[in-house]
């Protein structure tokens, strides 16, 4: 993994923070992404999130699994803002 992939991600989940974690482009660039990195934990995280913003807890929750994290139960940018902080220590 690259410092610049983690900096891709993290940028694009800014942006789908910015409008709200609804699905659409935004929602697909952070996926494609985690997609292209599967198996790399920040990535699987990324990956968890984009399903839990999708309504898709079975599937989340697996990702959340290969991620070694739990599904958050509070809001999306309470949870965007715990992840971000933990990226920290890949950069």
């Amino acid at each position: 993994m690259s410092k610049q992939d983690l900096t891709d991600m993290i940028e694009a989940l800014d942006r789908l923070a910015a409008v709200g974690f609804v699905m659409g482009a935004e929602w697909q660039a952070v996926h494609e992404i985690c997609q292209a990195h599967e198996g790399e934990v920040p990535f699987d995280w990324g990956h968890a999130i984009c399903h839990r913003i999708e309504g898709d807890d079975w599937n989340a929750d697996y990702w959340y699994r290969r991620a070694g994290k739990r599904r958050g139960t509070g809001t999306m940018a309470e949870e965007w803002s715990v992840m971000k902080a933990a990226l920290a220590a890949f950069r």
